[in-house]
């Protein structure tokens, strides 16, 4: 890790603390929760006087914390359709708000998908989106629930909670249930209880203005308050603005009217710039002072100037940046959406240290603290609402996209991140209701273009997909899956050049293709000869099926990690020289479930990512990072591929990805020579070697040098020269076994025992006594049911301490069995 990137993620960890607004009086509700997946005859059903054991204490409720998704598990079971319905969670409170007359808040940083907040039997608060952020007010409910008897005598003081949450299918809300991705429930993002006195922060926008030179800068900072039972009284606004270094800049106390606030300007002479490289970040601290108390909010923002070329780069604070940008679903191998903090910025840290400046949010607004980390580890971000596919609803569900808009833009409008609000996805896609009206879809995108402008006239607007209104938005992205769903990957840079030149600003996001973790293949571009050449910008909705329609390789590859690399490959060499190009999106960062997948090799994922579901990484990730990152790295392909194959004697290419100058390979410490980089000699920019292997035992290595500076890899596997005919038996062999958990290895051989190293059948993994599989996590090691990768799969047992049978079925072979 280089000194700029780490003093990045050291600044990072310091300031993403994730409290809302009001800091100072708020705490996460994240323990002591009981959860129910199903309906309740209503809310007398949570809070009923009841005891364990007694027959009206069902049904039984299971201790949770929060953050908490309904589908953790089911979102990926090979087995069910995942759940889509009401659930409810329960907790006791204890209120203690230090301010006179002052309010409490529950603020929820998101929760699927209609959500209802109940105060004992009070209802208090409705809200219907999964992925905005909203407050339910329980003052009054709890003051009045105070002055029942039952507050002493059944809840000892504390305030009954109750919410229902429910994701069920509903054709008038969004996004709709034909999107690539699950609709998860419940409150997988953080929940926290927050006290602010009877005048507070509802809003504090902050907008930060600099010209290109970097010359003059101008913060305008617009508060919006909170005052529900403001009973008059004069207010002020101390503001503090500091720069990224800590330093006092401007100190400035303001008198402001509660019933109408108004803007304060502040004019910053050569402010340090934010930037991919640099992201330096001011801080504005607002203490709002009345007669019931002060109160803090805290913002942090930087200064940066955009612009898009009208055909031509996009400049970051007038110089050009070729964005190099993944995409990002809330998704996670256990957890469904309920990532932790810690996941996420493990999984922002893993992505810049690929080299990532850009994002897209697909396709929803993100949590906070993915915002947060954008912010303060240099990653532009294209941010949307989730009006995906399906087509156009009515007045209730074209109020909730406006709704949703508007709380996007409004809850993350001091990002200095944030440079585009994507309006949609895929808009083109029918199938929702019995008509699909083009002038309808084009009418509302206009109208939400215009809502997004009037909100926030400085940032551009997005869609993807969706060629009737690609003339209503700033920018536009076409769908091109060269070597994918259509075309070659060599069509790549005339089709983009092609599409380009039909719109005034071109941002091609979402391309790539999916591997099986594991899966690796000798001959990766052989599907490439029976697809024909042409047609890569013209994707269809039929594309993604594994079954009809002409060849492609989505459909007629092996998926294999090999292929993926050769095509991301070609991908970013053509990419260095197209010197229009604003930039990029390859899709998606990480593997991700999806219910309209359910014969993928992992069944109901997605598996684009260049890293699996549970951030371990694909082969393609090091080909990001030999073109994007300037740290000295090196990587040889194959660390997961365990046995190669081929004939005796036969030459083999050996492929290495790095951003060095040079690099030597060894085999089986010989010397192979010396390779020069040069990012156009395709594959793997000229480090490549072809070499004859040994039967049985084989070792690599590399030496890697830009500079002065040196770096190494090395890996080792076997060379199979033995050929296998049908598939016959199943082998099962323990590979490890640490802290009770034991990794298994099943493998497919012929009748003579030779492993089928191109086999891809389908394998189930069974357990039966103390133990359990560790499934449903959405990886290739981690799948009960999921397809070989060269003739093998990896599944681990937690064994409880005890003792259990695992058993591997492969249909038509004769299951095997272990003892464990």
């Amino acid at each position: 890790m280089n000194r700029k990137l780490g003093s990045l993620l050291m600044a990072m960890v310091l300031l993403t603390g994730s409290l809302p607004a009001d800091a100072q009086q708020s705490k996460r509700l994240n323990d002591n929760w009981e959860f129910l997946q199903q309906d309740l005859g209503g809310i007398w059903e949570a809070i009923r006087p009841v005891g364990k054991g007694n027959p009206e204490s069902v049904p039984l409720w299971k201790t949770v914390t929060l953050p908490h998704c309904v589908n953790a598990i089911d979102g990926v079971d090979p087995d069910v359709n995942y759940y889509q319905g009401p659930a409810w969670y329960r907790t006791q409170l204890t209120i203690s708000n230090p301010y006179t007359k002052g309010r409490t808040l529950l603020h929820f940083e998101g929760a699927g998908q209609k959500i209802s907040v109940y105060v004992y039997d009070k209802l208090v608060k409705t809200h219907v989106g999964g992925y905005d952020e909203f407050t339910a007010d329980i003052t009054d409910a709890v003051e009045a629930f105070t002055k029942d008897p039952v507050f002493r005598k059944q809840f000892n003081g504390k305030i009954p909670v109750s919410i229902r949450t429910d994701n069920s299918r509903d054709l008038e809300m969004i996004p709709s249930s034909l999107s690539d991705f699950n609709i998860y429930g419940g409150i997988y993002r953080y929940l926290n209880l927050v006290y602010v006195p009877a005048v507070s922060f509802d809003k504090l926008f902050v907008k930060a203005e600099v010209d290109k030179d970097g010359k003059a800068g101008k913060l305008t900072i617009t508060p919006r308050f909170y005052d529900p039972a403001f009973e008059g009284g004069e207010a002020g606004i101390e503001l503090r603005i500091t720069d990224p270094a800590g330093k006092l800049v401007q100190q400035k106390t303001v008198p402001m009217p509660v019933e109408g606030p108004e803007p304060v300007e502040l004019a910053l002479k050569k402010p340090r710039i934010w930037s991919t490289d640099n992201p330096q970040l001011y801080t504005i601290e607002a203490v709002l002072k009345t007669i019931h108390g002060d109160v803090k909010h805290t913002v942090r923002t930087g200064f940066r100037h955009t612009e898009f070329v009208e055909e031509g780069p996009f400049l970051l604070n007038g110089k050009r940046l070729l964005l190099r940008g993944t995409h990002r679903h809330e998704d996670h191998a256990g957890v469904g959406a309920a990532m932790t903090e810690d996941m996420m910025r493990k999984e922002m840290i893993m992505m810049k240290e690929m080299g990532v400046n850009f994002i897209r949010l697909g396709h929803y607004q993100q949590s906070r603290i993915i915002l947060q980390l954008c912010d303060s580890l240099g990653i532009l971000v294209w941010e949307e609402i989730p009006w995906c596919r399906g087509g156009l609803g009515g007045k209730i569900y074209r109020d909730q996209a406006k709704r949703m808009l508007v709380n996007m833009i409004e809850q993350h409008y001091n990002h200095p991140s944030v440079f585009i609000w994507g309006l949609g996805n895929e808009n083109d896609w029918p199938g929702d209701f019995p008509a699909f009206n083009k002038d309808s879809i084009r009418a509302f995108m206009s109208e939400l273009n215009d809502l997004s402008h009037n909100l926030d006239p400085d940032r551009k607007t997005a869609i993807r997909r969706c060629d009737f209104c690609k003339d209503i938005v700033d920018v536009y992205s076409p769908s091109i899956w060269a070597g994918w769903y259509r075309g070659i990957y060599t069509e790549y840079k005339s089709v983009s050049e092609m599409e380009m030149k039909k719109v005034r600003h071109f941002l091609h996001v979402e391309w790539g293709g999916d591997s099986h973790a594991g899966r690796h293949s000798e001959s990766p571009d052989k599907a490439l000869m029976a697809v024909k050449a042409g047609g890569a910008a013209d994707e269809r909705a039929g594309d993604a099926s594994l079954y009809g329609g002409a060849a492609r390789v989505s459909k007629d590859g092996d998926w294999s990690e090999s292929y993926i690399c050769n095509l991301i490959d070609w991908h970013l060499k053509e990419q260095e020289t197209m010197p229009w190009l604003t930039g990029t999106a390859q899709w998606p960062f990480k593997d991700f479930s999806t219910p309209v997948r359910p014969d993928n090799p992992v069944p109901y994922m997605n598996q684009k990512g260049v890293v699996e579901r549970d951030f371990t990484k694909k082969e393609s990730y090091y080909v990001f990072q030999s073109y994007w990152t300037s740290t000295p790295m090196v990587h040889i392909y194959g660390h997961n591929w365990p046995v190669r194959w081929g004939d005796a004697g036969e030459e083999k290419m050996i492929k290495v990805y790095s951003n060095c100058d040079e690099a030597e390979a060894f085999l089986n410490g010989k010397s192979l020579g010396i390779k020069k980089r040069s990012s156009q000699d395709f594959p793997a920019a000229g480090l490549r070697w072809a070499a004859a292997f040994n039967r049985g035992n084989n070792t690599i290595r590399v030496i890697a040098k830009k500079g002065k500076t040196i770096v190494t890899d090395s890996i080792s596997f076997q060379y199979q020269t033995e050929k296998w005919s049908k598939s016959a038996q199943v082998k099962l062999q323990k590979l490890s076994e640490a802290n009770g958990i034991v990794t298994m290895q099943a493998t497919l051989h012929d009748v003579n025992g030779v492993q089928c190293l191109d086999a891809a059948n389908w394998i189930r993994f069974t357990l039966a006594g103390d133990g359990q599989l560790i499934d449903n996590q959405g990886t290739s090691s981690g799948s009960k049911y999921v397809q070989l990768y060269n003739g093998r799969a990896i599944i681990r047992i937690n064994t409880n301490k005890g003792k259990s049978v695992l058993s591997a079925t492969v249909p038509s072979v004769p299951s095997a069995f272990a003892e464990l």
